[in-house]
């Protein structure tokens, strides 16, 4: 069964963007974090990609995905809106856009997933989404040594959790943590224990 891993890099105050909505200072160190044994360990873990529509839309050429992307697999959109010409695949690699909400998404991205990780790679918006419906099994965030001050925050009034630390690992100037969400247990009578 797919684990859904969901999270993304961050500032130390904890913003995913800036005031300006950029997320270059995130992501600094991105010829050297394409080179990492992290990453490689990231590509061979994960079996589909969940993303919304606005990171889709930040490929400069959606035909792009197929041609490079650094995940080769089945990649799920959320979106209201498909565009009308569905890009390029390959034989690993194809885009499906969901217009039905992040659980069918979610349900869709597993079930090609298999046994590895379904991972998130998005914004705030759809991480909320996902957060809410309780559908993050994982969380996997990359703290970069940046103080941005201001923007949009990935925790931001969401529902609290307890969390079991999976690993902590220095990926380059970025610390990269994963906790796996606790959930209650239930008990035959349906009760939580």
């Amino acid at each position: 069964m797919a684990t859904v891993v969901a999270g993304a890099a961050v500032s130390l105050d904890g913003f995913v963007q800036d005031a300006h909505g950029s997320i270059e200072a995130l992501y600094a160190d991105f010829e050297e974090l394409g080179r990492s044994a992290y990453l490689r360990a990231l590509q061979e873990r994960t079996g589909a990609v969940l993303m919304g529509r606005r990171t889709y839309d930040m490929a400069p050429d959606p035909d792009g995905y197929a041609d490079g992307y650094e995940f080769q697999v089945p990649i799920f959109v959320v979106t209201h809106t498909p565009p009308p010409v569905a890009p390029k695949r390959n034989d690993r690699l194809w885009v499906t856009f969901v217009t039905d909400g992040v659980a069918s998404a979610v349900r869709q991205a597993c079930a090609a997933a298999g046994d590895l990780d379904v991972t998130f790679i998005g914004g705030a918006d759809l991480f909320h989404q996902l957060w809410a419906a309780g559908l993050v099994d994982e969380l996997a965030v990359e703290v970069m040594p940046v103080l941005l001050g201001d923007g949009v925050r990935l925790f931001d009034g969401d529902a609290p959790a307890a969390l079991e630390k999976v690993s902590v690992e220095e990926v380059g100037v970025r610390t990269a943590l994963r906790y796996r969400v606790v959930r209650p247990s239930t008990n035959p009578q349906g009760t939580q224990e």
